[in-house]
């Protein structure tokens, strides 16, 4: 397993050192961050130096950072009820409180007719695509986006953001709600008013201490011009991907896309196939299609896109991140390249 190459950081990053050490510090945190004593405010100082990190990462102030468990518990404390228009591009837990869909265009750009009654995501985490945020939106996700591009919650006017850990280095099962002034969404969870009174339960000071190590830690790459690095690096892997394969799609490239993703298609060769085979191959890449009880379903994204389900079906998601090497690029493309022309071979 140690020639392995992780190529699916969109799903989730690696943990960043930062925030392991983050989190083992935060174990010797004996005290209930609610207590009074010196140990709960030894605990409760975690909390609030990560929401400070957070807050920093994400262009806000620490006041509108809120710790869930992740981005579908945050999209379910900001969009439950509100029936608000999306698209179809959005992640499944924007997209289940969705109650109108608006129109995609084949890069996958949405155009909100009423920002203040929409939620649009910052970045899509399959084609990486990149949305123009209208001022003013009543939710975006940004889970995408933290950390890869820049995003500041304040200067988007939006009334709410997401955030999850776990895509920029976090631990998994953390996230943030980020609310602007004024905004208080009824509890979904309800108990001791923790997270003035928006989260009831007893805080994850692991998590939110890791989050908050990674999120400044991220942003400290992205200051560095890292990310334009890596899209570089991206654009490497298409230029040897399409030299071997003509007929390949790249989903997204005439749009502003997320500099570590390439997202693409050979059609009728499934995506569900290309990702088994690269992962004996020592690859780890995701499919831009889901599986379920082995019938291969088109990605939604893409049919929203325009593309028929014999493309829809076939593509693949590469993502990468900073400790992303070229020779590792190179040693996918060309393993990716014999698997291809063997896929070549038998369909003559």
């Amino acid at each position: 397993m140690t020639d392995r190459l992780y190529l699916d950081w969109n799903a989730t990053a690696p943990l960043r050192a930062e925030a392991r050490a983050a989190m083992i510090a935060a174990m010797d945190a004996v005290g209930n961050p609610s207590s009074v004593h010196a140990e709960g405010r030894a605990a409760r100082a975690i909390i609030e130096t990560a929401r400070a990190q957070v807050a920093e990462a994400t262009g806000c102030h620490a006041g509108e950072v809120v710790f869930t468990s992740g981005a579908t518990e945050a999209a379910a404390l900001a969009l439950a009820g509100r029936g608000l228009t999306g698209a179809a591009v959005e992640h499944p837990c924007v997209a289940a409180w969705i109650e109108t869909t608006l129109p995609v265009d084949r890069e996958g750009l949405v155009t909100p007719d009423d920002p203040a009654g929409s939620v649009l995501q910052a970045a899509n985490g399959e084609t990486g695509v990149v949305q123009d945020l209208p001022r003013g939106l009543a939710c975006v996700d940004a889970s995408q986006a933290v950390g890869k591009i820049a995003f500041g919650f304040d200067w988007s006017g939006a009334q709410a953001a997401l955030v999850t850990s776990a895509k920029f280095g976090g631990p998994k099962g953390t996230g943030a709600l980020l609310l602007a002034p004024g905004e208080d969404p009824a509890p979904r969870l309800r108990g001791g008013g923790q997270e003035r009174g928006r989260r009831g339960g007893t805080e994850n000071i692991l998590g939110i201490a890791g989050m908050g190590a990674a999120a400044e830690a991220a942003a400290r790459d992205l200051a560095s011009g890292r990310y334009q690095e890596l899209a570089e690096l991206r654009d490497l892997l298409e230029e040897a991907l399409a030299s071997a394969a003509p007929e390949l799609i790249f989903f997204g490239k005439g749009a502003l896309r997320l500099g570590n993703t390439s997202a693409f298609a050979v059609p009728g060769w499934t995506g569900e196939t290309q990702v088994m085979q690269m992962d004996l191959s020592g690859f780890a890449v995701s499919a831009g299609s889901a599986c379920s009880s082995g019938k291969v379903r088109p990605s939604g994204l893409l049919t929203a896109m325009g593309f028929g389900p014999e493309v829809a079906t076939s593509a693949i998601r590469v993502s990468i991140g900073p400790g992303t090497t070229r020779e590792g690029l190179l040693a996918f493309a060309a393993a990716w390249e014999r698997h291809y022309r063997r896929f070549r071979a038998r369909a003559a």
